[in-house]
This record gives C-alpha cells, sequence and structure tokens, in this order.
C-alpha cells in the first residue's frame, strides 16, 4: 500500500503479555508529540487465539479518546485526511512469551558467548547456552533441545578458516534431536548459523533437510571481532517469518504494519542505542517486570542487552529474595521486622502476583525487594556486558577452556550520564522521589547521572518506529515519554562520617555536604545550571582524588540529590545504626509521606 512520506499521524502498539498498548503520534508545527494512548487486554491465548482482537481494542480507544476515526471495519484508513486516518502503523509484540532462543558456540567463554550477545540484543530470551566444553554429555544435550522446544536457535564457533570439527559435532547434536517448534507442527525450526565459513557445507548437509536453515556472517571472524548485526538482523527476520506467522493471529497484524514486527525487547534497545547515538553519551536502561528484568546498556558506542529471567516484582519475587538472600533484602527495611513475616508476604505476593501495597510498611518492604532485584540484574550485566577476549588482553583457546575470565566489564559507572528506568516499581512508585532512591541503592552511580524514568512504558513503540523516523521517535521519547527526575552527585571513596566530602558551587549557592549524608537540592524541570564540585581529600568525581570538576546540572521533578555516603556504598552493620541512617536519609530526600518511620 503506497503511504505518504510526509508523516503526519503514527500509529504504535505493543501486544504484551498481558495488555496490548496503543499510542497516537502526531506532527504539531514542527515536532512530533504523543496525543493519546489506550489499552486493553491481549488476546494471543484461548478463548479469542488472535491478537488482532485485542490490536483492535486498543486502538477503538484511541478512537474513543481522540474522536478522530482510525478503523474502518477492521481495516486501518490510510492516509490521514482531516480527522480520518494515520499515515503508517508500527507494532512490537512479546505476547506468546516472546522469542526463546537457543544459542550454541564452540567455546562457552567465546563464540558461545557472542552469540548469546546477539541474540538478547535481537530482543530474545535465552533458555541455554550449548557449547562443546559445557561438560554435558551428548545425548544430554539431546534431551534438552527436545525438552526445551525453542523458537529458533543460533548456531556459531569457529573463527574462519579455523577448525571446523567441534561446529559439525554441534550441528550433528541438532540434528539428531530434531527439535520441534514451540508454534505448531506443520512447519520446520529455523536455524541460523553463523560460524565458521568453511563448515557452511557441512553443517548445510546436517542442518538443511531437517531444519529451516538460514546461513549468515560469521559472528566472529577473528577472535579480535564480533559482527553481531547480520546474526540479529536474521533473528529478527525469522521471528517474523517463523514464530510470529505461527502465533495466532499475527498473519493478519503482519499484513497490516507497514514495518515487520520487533519484539519488544529488541525495541527497547533500538530506542537506548537510538538516544545513545544521538545524544553522543552513555545510557543505560533498566525494565523490572513481574517475571524478569532487563537491561539494556551503551558504552563508548557499544550495545548489550541481559535478561535476568528470575528477577522480576510479582511472579518470580520468590527467587528474588532466595538470590539475595534475606539480610540483603532487611537491610533496606527502615523499621524493626520478624524475618518469617518478609518470607510469608514476598510467598502470598507470588501466589497474588497481581496485588500492589495496601500499607506503607508493604510499600518500603517491596520497594526493598525491587532495590535487590535491580542489584542483581546490574551485577549480571557487568558479568555480560564484557570485552572480547584477544582485544584487551592476549588470549588463547586454551585459556578459554580454562573457563577464566572474559575480560573487563564495559560497565563503568563514572562514565555513564543517563539511567532511565521502566516497568511497574519504579514508573508507578507513589512519588518520583522513590523511584530515583530505588535506582541510586540499586546501581550506585558515580559522578554526575541524570536520573529518568519511562511514564507510561512507551520506549517500546518508540523504539520501533525509531527504524523508520528517528526524528519523531526521538522527539516523543524526549517530551513525553521520559520523565526527567533530575541529577545524583556521587562521589567515589570512603571517609569517616561527619568529615567534609563535597563542596559544590551551583550559581550564586555554594552547598558543603559532609561523608554519610544525602542532600535533596531544588533544581525544576528543564532547568540546567553550571556547577564547580571540589570534592575533598577522600572523595573522587572523576579526576582523582580531592580535584575539582566542573559539570553542568540538570533538574527534575526530584531535583539534584547529592548522595556521600561513598562507593561502594557499604550500610552500617548495626540494626540500630542502619535504620536510624535509612530514616534520615529518607527524611532528607522525602522519600515518604512521614519525617520519621513509626
Amino acid at each position: 500500500m503506497e503511504k505518504k512520506t510526509e508523516l503526519n499521524r503514527i500509529l504504535a502498539t505493543d501486544c504484551g503479555s498481558t495488555t496490548t498498548k496503543a499510542i497516537l503520534i502526531e506532527k504539531k508545527g514542527d515536532e512530533y508529540r504523543l496525543v493519546v494512548r489506550g489499552e486493553a487486554p491481549t488476546t494471543v491465548e484461548a478463548p479469542f487465539e488472535d491478537v488482532t482482537r485485542g490490536a483492535l481494542n486498543s486502538v477503538k480507544e484511541v478512537e474513543e479518546l481522540t474522536g478522530r476515526e482510525i478503523l474502518d471495519g477492521e481495516k486501518i484508513i490510510y492516509p490521514s485526511k482531516g480527522n480520518r486516518g494515520v499515515d503508517i502503523y508500527v507494532s512490537t509484540s512479546s505476547a506468546g512469551g516472546g522469542l526463546q532462543m537457543m544459542v550454541a558456540g564452540v567455546v562457552k567463554e567465546m563464540t558461545a558467548e557472542s552469540a548469546a550477545r546477539a541474540a538478547l540484543g535481537a530482543g530474545a530470551i535465552v533458555m541455554d547456552v550449548i557449547a562443546t566444553n559445557d561438560r554435558r554429555r551428548p545425548h544430554k544435550r539431546i534431551e534438552l533441545i527436545r525438552d526445551l522446544r525453542p523458537d529458533m536457535i543460533l548456531l556459531s564457533g569457529g573463527i574462519d578458516g579455523g577448525t571446523v570439527s567441534h561446529v559439525v559435532e554441534l550441528s550433528e547434536t541438532i540434528e539428531a534431536a530434531d527439535p520441534r517448534p514451540r508454534f505448531g507442527t506443520g512447519y520446520e525450526l529455523p536455524v541460523i548459523f553463523a560460524g565458521n565459513v568453511d563448515a557452511r557445507e557441512a553443517v548445510k548437509e546436517a542442518l538443511e533437510e531437517k531444519t529451516a536453515l538460514s546461513i549468515v556472517d560469521n559472528l566472529r571472524p577473528v577472535l579480535e571481532r564480533e559482527n553481531l548485526r547480520p546474526a540479529r538482523d536474521a533473528i529478527h527476520e525469522l521471528f517474523m517469518e517463523h514464530v510470529m506467522a505461527h502465533a495466532p493471529g499475527y498473519k493478519k497484524l503482519m499484513e497490516w504494519t507497514d514495518v515487520p514486527i520487533m519484539p519488544t525487547p529488541g525495541a527497547v534497545g533500538a530506542i537506548i542505542q537510538t538516544i545513545a547515538e544521538r545524544q553522543n553519551i552513555n545510557v543505560m536502561g533498566v525494565d523490572i517486570g513481574g517475571a524478569t528484568t532487563d537491561i539494556f546498556s551503551v558504552f563508548d558506542g557499544i550495545f548489550n542487552r541481559t535478561v535476568s529471567a528470575n528477577l522480576g516484582m510479582s511472579y518470580s519475587v520468590s527467587n528474588v529474595l532466595s538470590e539475595a538472600g534475606m539480610e540483603n533484602v532487611l537491610r533496606w527495611i527502615p523499621f524493626s521486622m520478624i524475618r518469617d513475616d518478609l518470607g510469608n508476604r514476598v510467598r502470598n505476593k507470588m501466589i497474588r502476583p497481581t496485588t500492589v501495597p495496601m500499607s506503607l510498611k508493604e510499600l518500603k518492604m517491596e520497594q526493598a525487594l525491587a532495590r535487590e532485584a535491580l542489584r542483581l540484574a546490574l551485577k549480571q550485566h557487568k558479568e555480560m556486558a564484557v570485552g572480547l577476549k584477544g582485544v584487551q588482553q592476549e588470549r588463547t583457546i586454551s585459556d578459554a577452556f580454562e573457563q577464566v575470565s572474559t575480560g573487563a566489564t564495559l560497565v563503568n559507572m563514572m562514565k555513564l550520564n543517563l539511567i532511565v528506568g521502566s516497568g511497574g516499581a519504579l514508573s508507578h512508585a507513589p512519588r518520583r522521589a522513590q523511584a530515583a532512591f530505588m535506582l541510586i541503592d540499586s546501581f550506585q552511580p558515580e559522578g554526575v547521572t541524570g536520573l529518568a524514568v519511562d511514564s507510561i512504558f512507551m520506549m517500546p513503540h518508540l523504539g520501533v518506529l525509531s527504524t523508520v523516523h528517528k526524528k519523531a521517535a526521538t522527539e516523543v521519547f524526549d517530551k513525553d515519554c521520559l520523565i526527567r527526575l533530575g541529577t545524583c552527585i556521587a562521589p567515589t571513596g570512603k571517609a569517616p562520617e561527619g568529615r567534609k566530602a563535597l563542596e559544590i558551587e551551583m550559581g550564586s549557592e555554594v552547598i558543603k555536604i559532609n561523608a554519610g549524608d544525602m542532600v535533596l537540592v531544588p533544581l525544576a524541570d528543564g532547568e540546567k545550571v553550571a556547577a564547580v564540585i571540589k570534592p575533598s581529600k577522600y572523595f573522587d568525581m572523576g579526576e582523582g582524588k580531592g580535584k575539582e570538576v566542573e559539570a553542568s546540572i540538570t533538574g527534575g521533578v526530584v531535583g539534584v540529590i547529592v548522595d556521600c555516603r561513598g562507593r561502594p556504598l557499604e550500610l552500617p552493620e548495626d540494626e540500630e545504626k542502619r535504620r536510624e541512617n535509612l530514616n534520615r536519609w529518607n527524611k532528607a530526600l522525602s522519600i515518604y509521606p512521614e519525617a520519621k518511620e513509626e
């Protein structure tokens, strides 16, 4: 269908696992702005088993709220004219459990890790990683492939011109498993081969008849370089052709959209990358959901995404308590609490995942759990977002088989310019200061870092839009999607409590802060001020201990939070002292309605 090149009205939907969200964007003067958002239950499961029902219902809500005619029966009206129609329709989806993949590589710490990065970056959940050095017996690998029933398998291994025997062995394992895809039985499982070019013929021989095999460029052509884009592009393409084409109602939805449907996490990654690229900054985005926590980061132009599949605030909240440990959750709670009481409340939340806190105490417990889910997810992200072997340091295959670390993490909190939080615990916190404080406690930003939250979870819509119209996507992201909380100023280092930590000159104001204290400096949203930050001899703002730095500080709905508790952050071991400190910080930042915990 011919579309106008001039895009004045854009319709976008995100078909989530429980809710389908639709947004309408319009060009007003020279800029694009969000007009309205509508939502409806997702209808991919029984009794409807047709994803387009939920999509149409969410668009009908947009019609009702705007008075604009967008649908003619079940057809979207093109192009926009007067009070009718839109110019483009785009969509993302994680309905039906999203994109679930297995990856296989010769060496777990090298090509298999690169394959996992490619799959995660494309928006997939990586169910398992198979490698020749994973210490599993061949029959166990076969059983695993059969039992997991992934949507797709990404096979990698070997640098171009290297040995072929290991990667051929992995292809024969997949052939022996004769895997069946999750959706439908009448089609073949997509397998992408992104390995050694010399192994292509042997892999083709093993897999061409039993699977829908695609061959793309090697994702690790030489030891020192990753080439993930061809594999990621193939994942997106096959996600549409095979996985979505067999999910209920998607064929119809695919005919309506003007660009291919993207997996929701892949779209969120796209908008994070677009913002980093257009503003030339280092960005980290986090989406804390009911079952998983996703982290996206761009450092020096390198994008990474991780999925902490068992760290969430409802369905997997018990796992957060189990992984973090009772003591680590309790340390964030500013009142005395019986350990069993916390355990029981967490189990109740898992049984009734849609409940929300009914009292202030329950809210504080939930936010303590959110801090630990975010902290653990960041720890996993740091382990995955690493430099390649052979780049930072000379490494050999034998080193990899010894299972030594995969190089230094790319995550540098001192270099981070912006943290964007989304997900219920952050976007819907009763006070914006609570979201800011959760991000600061869990991520422990260093130096000068902007803090923001996604107002109504629009990032997926804007991510898929960024592939066709970056200007519209970035303008709506900046003006309607992001709620700027403010800026965190946090020096690294330690000093005895009460000693001078920082002196900040902001305009005509001079603020002095002692070690162990937190201070909230009002600075309105949209305001910018030049600041000179002078740390004491104990602290470092990025230029060395005691060396002053100049920075442009941006305000927000919370303001400027100065955190002089030191990095790494350590809470007092004495329970009474710890609770006293928590309440003091809560009061300083106006985190909760009352000044002091009852």
